[in-house]
């Protein structure tokens, strides 16, 4: 379902835009001859885009608690995963996870300037600073470490909305974010994770899980995330990519005595 509100959203856009220039001057190519027939899928278009937001999100449970994540977010209503194949150790892929900078990312700039809408902003994880760790950055402006496999797993965490006083007075912990339930809140949990994939080969894994704390909650949620969906899977995978560089380089590189 959640996918498939991705697409009406992308698709009456795409087609409400088609329909606005037809305003102006009908596409008689497109089968839109006249500004009145223009009218007419403009507003099916946003018909569509307003559909495609206020769809329901239905709720996914763990079946078991298999991963750091999994202890963190059993439950979600939102969901991405991507993943890569490098060829290095895993303590090559893990230091990779830990080090890669945004400058590393092919088109991360670009698209989170998009998602800022052009605004410079406070430091955060999307106006990241160069040469700089990008997680070391997400860490120290909103998202909380909530769990830590050295050479397995990372799991950070971060609340969006009325997350309650502790919460925003700082006095934030793994153990409350586990039992934060506030309403209008939707709370962000996202991992990297390193599995051994062979000789010499490991498959690094990302993944992030949103659980909204109330109907409210999901309802706003679900149509902010689907908006920024494209934007979001394309950065994660260029991020793995990144990583998947940076490890297999240092694969690579003679060893120095």
């Amino acid at each position: 379902m959640d996918m498939f509100g991705v697409f009406l959203v992308y698709a009456g856009l795409i087609a409400a835009l088609v329909a606005g220039i037809s305003v102006i001057k009908p596409l008689h190519f497109l089968g839109i001859r006249t500004r009145l027939r223009a009218l007419a899928v403009l507003g099916l278009a946003l018909g569509a885009t307003v559909l495609g937001m206020a769809l329901p999100a239905s709720e996914t449970h763990v079946p078991a608690i298999a991963t750091r994540l999994d202890e963190f977010a059993p439950v979600y209503q939102f969901h991405e995963v991507h993943a890569v194949r490098v060829r290095a150790s895993q303590d090559q892929c893990y230091t990779a996870i830990r080090e890669v900078g945004p400058e590393e990312i092919a088109l991360f700039h670009t698209l989170t300037w998009m998602r800022r809408f052009g605004r410079r902003g406070p430091e955060s994880l999307i106006n990241a600073p160069a040469r700089r760790p990008i997680l070391d950055t997400a860490l120290r402006t909103g998202f909380l470490l909530l769990a830590e496999a050295r050479g397995r797993e990372i799991v950070i965490g971060a609340v969006m909305g009325p997350a309650g006083p502790e919460w925003a007075r700082g006095n934030r912990s793994p153990e409350q974010f586990k039992a934060l339930h506030t309403r209008y809140a939707a709370k962000i949990a996202m991992n990297f994770r390193v599995e051994p994939a062979g000789p010499g080969e490991c498959r690094i894994v990302t993944e992030t899980r949103v659980f909204a704390t109330s109907p409210p909650a999901s309802r706003a949620f679900a149509a902010y995330w689907r908006v920024i969906y494209p934007g979001s899977a394309l950065i994660r995978r260029m991020w793995l990519r990144a990583i998947q560089r940076r490890a297999e380089n240092e694969s690579r590189a003679p060893l120095t005595i």
